[in-house]
């Protein structure tokens, strides 16, 4: 295992744009004459559309066009990023907004390249799929064929397109920045007032002294409170944006779009979302067994996460980078070389600032473009395992990047988090290691919450947005109010009686992000799940992760069911849903055993 040096802790931008604001006309430039040529070479043309031949010509250029310009190029990406870092600079905010407006006009110029292929005759398909050359697009066609029912004239999707910005994301944004603004003086635990943004007073709810967490969730609350009128006006525009748009494409449900999009067949997510439902009762026991352990009859809303137990050690980002690098070189070399790159070349954006989005995410765009890790790192417990899970998602670009075509580098939400959730799991197990019972207990506990938060939420969340959209089409419009009801109810559903509902637990939907990106959360439940098959498959043979480095590497070249039946696990079989959340039941049970035997409960 090489020595691993922590570099630069922001992003280091000049990776790909080293030119920055002041070259961002050239690249526009640069995007923009590519782009010209690709549609002067096709667009008035229709061999390809009638040739297998001439087709594996033009995708190639397609290809080479996503792979290396994508349709805001460089400087879209820059901006898309330092946004991201600084979201109260109306600098940035307003070049962000230029590029995104660029890139519009880009997809709307090189659209006829894919809405003609998906509209190619049913009769003349098969010649094109059962082509050799067009092997490693066969996937990416027939999903185009797939979708072709559901798409719009060509004028009617780049009107589409070009209100997406005022319609959607532009009222996204504004709550977005609202609440990264946000600044109040809460205590600290030398009970002094300090002044905290939005991102580390949410972190602060889930601080073990009391007087803190409180403090922090009054503070939340009252920040939420503050903005539910504007979310309230903002949740009801994309609502009715997303139905509007769904009547015109004649989607037969809600969620349909998104598993269209995600490459899955809604049963596969019905069953899931109806496993896990049915098994809401561990999660109720876990929060029960959270509340004895703390000595409290009852959990307040904010402090669902707290962690059990005084893990007094802080975990520096420099111990926790070391303790994820051995783990990922045991799992294999190729991990750790990645996680080592991201390290030392500035790829991690590591600390919470004034502005700088809260929360963790992995960032990537084209497949010429690096991935760029968020964190906002403050020496928690659960900080290394926040690394281990971006990180698991780096990793899954990175081998995609290196496997395969720029039309098949990206992962369908339908198993964008089996990585993350693949590499956390281990990351907590070494933990574990070496502990006595007390501190077996601690992790096991917040190994627990991590799994509780995980499946049950985010499937509670998903019946949450179910709700919420059919509530909204029946009724046109929903107030703050009414939408909190249905949010509480939902949320009460898999907390069980062990955690309250408390005042101002209402608001939590107003700074939920999955929430507008519609019914996204499944995939969390189903990547967790689906990550813990392929632990117990590397538990007991270590060279399964040959068959685990594959899927990470498949990208988009097979739907998500194919890929897993190659691996023998079957995703639409209600049975292996129960199987996964049998191993978070073995794990409750084994701690609620160990809680009894060092007298705790």
């Amino acid at each position: 295992m090489q020595e691993i040096k922590i570099g630069k802790k922001e992003w280091n931008l000049d990776l790909f744009f080293k030119g920055g604001e002041k070259d961002v006309e050239k690249d526009k430039e640069r995007v923009k004459k590519r782009s010209d040529e690709f549609v002067k070479k096709w667009k008035n043309r229709d061999e390809y559309l009638k040739n297998p031949k001439v087709l594996k010509d033009a995708l190639d250029d397609y290809n080479d066009l996503i792979e290396n310009y994508g349709n805001s190029g460089n400087a879209g990406y820059y901006f898309y990023l330092r946004n991201f870092q600084d979201q109260i600079d109306p600098k940035i905010k307003a070049e962000n907004n230029k590029m995104e407006e660029f890139g519009r006009k880009i997809d709307n110029e090189i659209q006829f390249f894919s809405h003609r292929i998906s509209k190619i005759p049913e009769k003349e398909q098969k010649k094109f799929l059962d082509y050799s050359g067009l092997k490693t697009y066969s996937h990416w066609l027939e999903k185009s064929f797939k979708n072709a029912k559901y798409l719009l004239s060509e004028d009617e999707e780049k009107i589409m397109n070009l209100m997406s910005s005022s319609a959607y994301s532009k009222w996204v944004d504004m709550v977005s920045s609202f609440l990264a603004k946000e600044e109040k003086e809460i205590l600290n635990k030398e009970g002094k007032k300090d002044k905290k943004s939005f991102s580390e007073i949410l972190n602060m709810m889930s601080d073990q002294n009391k007087k803190v967490r409180d403090d922090a969730g009054s503070a939340f609350n009252e920040i939420l409170a503050k903005n539910a009128d504007s979310a309230e006006a903002e949740i009801n525009a994309i609502l009715s944006t997303k139905k509007t748009e769904d009547e015109l494409r004649k989607m037969p449900r809600p969620d349909f779009s998104r598993h269209l999009g995600d490459d899955i067949d809604s049963e596969i997510v019905d069953v899931l979302i109806n496993t896990v439902s049915s098994k809401f009762n561990i999660a109720k026991r876990f929060y029960a067994l959270k509340a004895k352990l703390l000595g409290m009859d009852k959990l307040e809303y904010h402090e669902r996460n707290v962690p059990y137990g005084k893990i007094e050690k802080k975990y520096t980002y420099e111990e926790s980078v070391l303790l994820v690098d051995k783990v990922f070189n045991n799992l294999d070399k190729e991990f750790g070389l990645i996680f080592k790159d991201f390290v030392e070349s500035g790829k991690i954006d590591v600390y919470p600032k004034k502005g700088k989005m809260s929360g963790a995410f992995c960032c990537h765009n084209i497949k010429s473009q690096p991935t760029y890790l968020m964190l906002n790192h403050t020496d928690r417990f659960e900080d290394v395992r926040i690394i281990a899970h971006e990180v698991g998602h780096g990793i899954n670009n990175e081998l995609m990047r290196k496997n395969q075509n720029a039309l098949n580098f990206g992962t369908p939400l339908s198993t964008a988090e089996v990585a993350s959730t693949f590499m956390e799991d281990f990351v907590l197990r070494e933990l574990e290691k070496d502990s006595n019972d007390e501190l077996k207990l601690v992790i096991m506990m917040n190994a627990l919450n991590n799994d509780i938060s995980t499946i049950f939420r985010q499937t509670a969340c998903y019946k949450f947005e179910k709700d919420l959209h059919s509530r909204f089409r029946e009724k046109g419009y929903l107030s703050k109010e009414e939408i909190g009801k249905i949010f509480q109810k939902n949320m009460a559903s898999y907390m069980g009686d062990a955690v309250e509902q408390s005042s101002g637990s209402e608001n939590w939907w107003v700074y939920w992000n999955h929430i507008r990106n519609f019914f996204y959360v499944y995939s969390y439940s189903s990547g967790l799940l689906i990550s813990k098959a392929m632990q117990r498959a590397v538990r007991q043979d270590k060279k399964f992760i040959i068959k685990v480095k594959e899927f990470l590497s498949s990208g988009k070249s097979s739907s998500p069911k194919d890929i897993f039946l190659k691996m023998g696990i079957n995703i639409g079989n209600r049975k292996f849903w129960e199987e996964g959340l049998a191993e978070v039941e073995d794990l409750l049970n084994e701690a609620e055993k160990l809680a009894k035997k060092l007298g705790k409960v």
